[in-house]
């Protein structure tokens, strides 16, 4: 092989990588805050005409949703869910809400309210998921594209593609309390689980014969089940947050 076609990989190569290093993360192209009407209940975000809105949120569930935690993994000053903002925002015209979402938001929270977070782990009650007697009753899934996806509407979880890591957050989602796999299963799986949502607690009380199972009966049938523990769980810690944006 010429050494002359060797140095300009190599250039390349490099150039690539430096690029990588460099290239902006993702963020809004603009966005307007402004403090949300007192009084108001309720709060939303969606999409409408190329625009995010966030509708009467307050700091804590900006955070919450930029880094995708819940209220067990977060910490924070008290304050943060006292104080409610309006954010209408206009992203890239091409973006994946997926994705990108939560990187712009921590963009824009970084940027507006001088939002300084850290990342640490802490040991709190939690649910380990776990085989049940008898093994996983589901088979692996080949998975060539690295692609996965769920939806999860009215107690019916349908999943395509998705590792025991990523069930383990639906069900803390569910929960509203931490969710570690413990299962040592790797590879991806295709299911779907029905349960009652109205129940969330064990219960030794029969249902109807109609209802739903809980999400722990639901869970035997896949074989997995959920234990008990105290175990460590990575927590998102606000370090400094302003309680003014900068003027939009």
């Amino acid at each position: 092989m010429p050494r002359s076609f060797v140095v300009v990989s190599a250039i390349i190569l490099i150039s690539c990588a430096a690029w990588a290093q460099t290239a902006p993360a993702p963020a809004f192209e603009v966005a307007a805050i402004k403090p949300s009407v007192p009084g108001q209940r309720g709060s939303g975000t969606h999409t409408s005409k190329g625009e995010v809105l966030m509708n009467n949120v307050s700091l804590k569930q900006c955070v919450e949703m930029a880094y995708d935690v819940r209220d067990f993994s977060f910490s924070g000053p008290d304050w943060l869910d006292t104080v409610h903002f309006d954010i209408t925002a206009k992203p890239p015209a091409v973006w994946s809400y997926k994705d990108q979402f939560g990187p712009m938001l921590q963009n824009l929270l970084a940027e507006r309210f001088r939002l300084v977070v850290h990342r640490e782990s802490k040991v709190m009650p939690a649910y380990a998921l776990v085989q049940a007697k008898g093994g996983i009753k589901l088979k692996p899934v080949q998975n060539p594209d690295g692609g996965s996806s769920s939806n999860s509407n009215n107690g019916k979880y349908t999943a395509t593609l998705v590792s025991m890591q990523r069930f383990a957050d639906f069900l803390a989602r569910q929960l509203n309390s931490p969710v570690v796999d413990k299962t040592d299963v790797p590879g991806s799986f295709s299911f779907t689980l029905e349960f009652s949502r109205d129940e969330v607690q064990p219960s030794n009380d029969r249902p109807p014969d109609n209802a739903a199972p809980s999400i722990y009966t639901a869970l035997s049938g896949l074989g997995l089940r959920l234990v008990p523990q105290k175990l460590p769980v990575e927590v998102v810690v606000v370090d400094h947050m302003e309680r003014v944006p900068t003027e939009n």
